[in-house]
């Protein structure tokens, strides 16, 4: 797992990530927000106190967090197994 080193909210529901090796960049959330547990993002003062939680989550308050491998993936376009190469894609048979 490569870990977030550095969070910071910009306008809209955008976030500036840095991880450990290196890659940076922006991610735009604004596809959860004001759903379900995300509408406390629509207090912006709220989504501005991201941080990155003991466990390398990205967080908001004591009930919301993003996994940051989504984020990763997200930020740079890779697949899961090119993140994890000891993953192998589960088909169903069905």
């Amino acid at each position: 797992m490569v870990r977030p080193t550095q969070v910071r909210a910009l306008e809209g529901y955008r976030l500036w990530l840095r991880f450990e090796d290196g890659v940076e960049g922006e991610v735009d959330l604004s596809h959860l927000a004001g759903r379900g547990v995300f509408a406390a993002w629509q207090d912006r003062a709220f989504f501005e106190a991201v941080r990155i939680d003991e466990a390398g989550a990205i967080a908001w308050g004591q009930d919301i967090d993003l996994c940051p491998d989504a984020l990763y993936l997200k930020l740079t376009g890779k697949t899961p197994e090119e993140l994890f190469p000891r993953v192998k894609a589960v088909t169903s048979g069905a």
